[in-house]
């Protein structure tokens, strides 16, 4: 879901500069990998980095496919109009969650990261009644936007469009997560070629002003 506005735009872009179509869809990263390693007829798939190596490694995705294509990190924000906590650095934003009603984030690699940043400073449990995670494509953004959540943390680029919230900012350096978003051509295609020749659009240095755009950089 990080990278569907961007890919949106890309394919589009893609399909005017060289007149073939492409049918592309978004869901959830969890439930794409789980519908590309059951064998759904798909030619290209994108997911986090890590995804695409275990598929590769089950044999879903083809080895030696996997393309980067751009770095995403995460960021923080509380509903439009909220007061806004201090996230300058790891301590003040230990605090920021410690004194929130209730926090959001993803099954994705951005909610693992946070995960494991709470249960590292030992919090995890004491604030497990307050954690509210987002089912599979549901953007943590509409959570902090209808006041589910006080502080949603989710990839910069789900939640820097959304309405009814306000960004606060990155993650501070010292506890920032980079995920590397990755393309692959499946084990079911039937035109490996023209897959490749989209993943070579997809990773053009012309497409890095997009990318940026789109609360991203280019890898």
């Amino acid at each position: 879901m990080a990278t569907r506005e961007l890919l949106a735009e890309l394919v589009a872009r893609y399909q005017r500069d060289t007149g073939r179509a492409v049918n592309a869809r978004a869901a959830g990263g969890v439930d794409v990998a789980q519908r590309v390693a059951s064998g759904e007829a798909v030619d290209v798939v994108v997911l986090a980095a890590a995804a695409i190596d275990k598929l590769v490694t089950t044999g879903s995705v083809r080895d030696g496919t996997r393309r980067d294509l751009v770095k995403s990190g995460m960021a923080i924000a509380v509903p439009a109009g909220a007061p806004r906590p201090d996230i300058s650095s790891a301590a003040a934003v230990r605090d920021a969650v410690l004194a929130a009603s209730a926090i959001g984030y993803s099954t994705g690699p951005s909610g693992a990261h946070l995960e494991k940043l709470l249960a590292g400073w030992g919090i995890l449990e004491t604030l497990r009644p307050r954690i509210v995670i987002a089912p599979p494509g549901v953007p943590v953004g509409s959570l902090v936007a209808d006041g589910r959540v006080a502080l949603g943390f989710q990839q910069h680029s789900e939640l820097m469009n959304l309405r009814g919230i306000e960004v606060l900012g990155p993650l501070p350096a010292a506890i920032q997560s980079i995920t590397v978003f990755a393309a692959g051509i499946t084990s079911r295609c039937a035109r490996p070629d023209a897959a490749r020749e989209l993943l070579d659009y997809l990773s053009t240095p012309a497409t890095a002003p997009v990318k940026v755009q789109f609360g991203m950089e280019a890898v």
